[in-house]
């Protein structure tokens, strides 16, 4: 939903460059292997396989569903949030924004038919727009995106720079309600299908969080103090003695990803729905092998500092 001061790069299925030219997967990944999102010791590329488990993580699942499975949020046609990269040559856009007063002013990147989550005609929804500058290695997030006649609206807007640490100042949305950065934490189709390699935390939600937030997050999106609830950037994993040896082999990189990486709270949403990019090559019955996993095979890493406050 919210986000603040940083920066993404995307690939996706349709990406699109500036001049609205289809970009493939395979080029899509060459850019992405050459850079880093975000540096190697970012709280998105650490690995938490020997965090200890919050003492209250048996709760904190219980509330959510033990017994609910996972569901990727992404795979073929417009399932999922799309990224695409522009450069120097994408016309900077002035945007009006909701929550202004959270939200970097600008401008933004936006080329004439740019990638919406729910495709371009979507009334509803989140509505996120990902546009990473592949020049200046420089994400561009907004959400709620919707372009009238007087130009562009969001509800919020954020902009990070993908080659430094930096966090939202604290309070602060920007494209997603815990005030983290939307690209980083998506399943994309050239790490599961191509590197075989996803290094870093995956971006999931829930439907009741509670009115709090842990670092990377700074923010939170709800007026309930029930101390069962997830704060927002709390972390989990997958169980290291669940075993993956029945999953399809693209499936369980994924997995692997939840064992040594883990999942990041970031917004209000379904149970358990786990975000990724749209790709034609995703097939849609294989992800389905997510829901095999419930909540009861996660835990939560132990939670450090709460801001309640």
């Amino acid at each position: 939903m919210f986000a603040t001061m940083g920066v993404f790069l995307g690939l996706g299925a349709l990406s699109f460059a500036d001049d609205n030219a289809p970009v493939s997967s395979s080029a899509n990944s060459r850019i992405l292997a050459s850079h880093t999102v975000f540096p190697k010791d970012n709280p998105w590329n650490a690995d938490i396989s020997r965090m200890p488990v919050d003492p209250k993580s048996d709760a904190y699942i219980a509330a959510i569903g033990a017994s609910k499975p996972l569901h990727p949020d992404f795979g073929t046609g417009i399932n999922g949030i799309p990224f695409q990269f522009v450069d120097h040559n994408t016309p900077r856009v002035p945007v009006t924004f909701g929550y202004a007063d959270e939200s970097d002013k600008g401008p933004y990147p936006i080329p004439p038919n740019p990638l919406i989550e729910g495709g371009p005609g979507a009334t509803d929804g989140d509505r996120h727009m990902l546009l990473i500058d592949a020049d200046d290695w420089v994400l561009y997030e907004l959400w709620e995106a919707i372009k009238a006649p007087d130009g562009w609206h969001a509800g919020s807007g954020a902009i990070w720079d993908l080659k430094i640490n930096a966090t939202r100042p604290k309070g602060w949305t920007s494209a997603d309600a815990a005030g983290l950065p939307v690209f980083p934490g998506l399943v994309r189709y050239d790490e599961v299908h191509e590197k075989r390699l996803i290094a870093h935390a995956l971006r999931f939600t829930v439907q009741r969080t509670r009115r709090a937030y842990v670092a990377p997050a700074s923010h939170w999106a709800s007026r309930s103090n029930d101390p069962n609830l997830l704060p927002m950037g709390a972390r989990l994993r997958l169980r290291p003695d669940f075993d993956i040896s029945s999953f399809d082999p693209d499936v369980q990189v994924i997995l692997v990803a939840l064992k040594t990486y883990g999942l990041i709270l970031a917004d209000n949403g379904s149970d358990w729905f786990i975000s990724g990019a749209p790709d034609e090559h995703w097939n849609d019955e294989i992800l389905h092998q997510l829901t095999r996993v419930k909540g009861k095979d996660l835990e939560v890493v132990d939670l450090g500092e709460v801001v309640t406050r």
